[in-house]
């Protein structure tokens, strides 16, 4: 049985020959999602702002302006209501009451109460509270565990190949977590800590991708010594083409069945895995490699250095 190849054998795109425009995406993709948390910011979840949260699922679309005036009635502090999944289903926001673990209890019963006795076919699904200081404790953490991956991984860029290499990853890294972060900010979905273990998912992703990358150019930098450094660029990423377009399409297929699926708990980590590995996939393949020419690697790059030996040997 003949095996099937997603990308021919004698494939050579020049990948290099459009970096340019590679180059002028990214930045705009970066400074788009840059404007839109400044503008929009991140729909935080109960995980970051701490509070009380309930969803709740009707057979029926409900109207958010009477749900909303429903739980306002009962004086339990300021609601904040969103839509969760589809118009049946809704996420109510809630301030922690003041007290022990009673008194919020007390305030979960009296809200199911209010909005059972307006809407006979609501079923209460979860119901999530963090508290404040417990919130910012994740914030902190999450920010740290993003960016010390980050410097973790420039940093064995940097010590297993030359530091542009390390540079070039960490363009291209924070090109991806950044446009992660757009689409967010952009889609208002909910960002609780399962997107921050999607984000540190891409991470490790994207830099696996293009580990193999750099691995090849540098096979080929001290393979080929002669060879003009654009087309050597080309010539790995071609010869590492066949591996990412095949991982990157069984992720897709598997991930794409748990977007459909795998129901709206799991929806907005799968969205952000999704979106994260078709642009860490782009980053590796379009940045990353053709960066690395601006950033000035050549043949000269893992060269052996030059002793004398060649010299002394000649002159006797």
């Amino acid at each position: 049985m003949r095996l099937l190849k997603l990308v021919p054998d004698n494939t050579n795109i020049g990948f290099v020959r459009m970096r340019w425009v590679a180059f002028a995406i990214t930045v705009v993709l970066t400074l788009s999602s840059i404007a839109l948390l400044a503008t929009r910011g991140l729909n935080l979840g109960v995980d970051f702002v701490g509070g009380l949260m309930m969803e709740v699922k009707f057979e029926e679309p409900v109207k958010l302006d009477e749900l909303r005036n429903t739980v306002d009635s009962l004086g339990v502090g300021s609601s904040a209501l969103q839509n969760f999944g589809g118009p049946d289903t809704v996420l109510v926001r809630l301030p922690l009451p003041p007290g022990d673990d009673a008194a919020v209890q007390k305030v979960v019963q009296e809200v199911q109460s209010a909005i059972s006795e307006n809407h006979k076919d609501a079923t209460f699904r979860r119901v999530e509270t963090v508290s404040g200081k417990v919130s910012d404790e994740l914030i902190r953490d999450g920010i740290i565990a993003i960016v010390l991956s980050m410097g973790a991984i420039a940093l064995f860029t940097w010590f297993r190949f030359e530091w542009h290499f390390g540079v070039s990853t960490i363009v291209a890294l924070v090109h991806d977590v950044t446009v992660t972060l757009g689409f967010f900010a952009l889609t208002q979905l909910e960002f609780d800590l399962n997107i921050v273990a999607a984000v540190l998912t891409i991470i490790g992703y994207s830099l696996n991708d293009k580990v193999v990358v750099d691995d090849r150019i540098r096979e080929n930098l001290r393979k080929y010594r002669q060879m003009e450094i654009g087309s050597l660029i080309d010539l790995s990423v071609n010869e590492t083409l066949s591996r990412t377009v095949a991982t990157t399409m069984a992720l897709i297929l598997a991930l794409g069945s748990l977007l459909l699926l795998g129901g709206d708990v799991l929806f907005g980590f799968t969205a952000a895995m999704l979106l994260g590995i078709v642009i860490g996939t782009y980053s590796s393949i379009f940045v990353s490699s053709s960066l690395l020419i601006s950033l000035g690697v050549g043949p000269h790059t893992f060269a052996p250095a030059d002793t004398g030996t060649a010299e002394k040997v000649g002159s006797r």
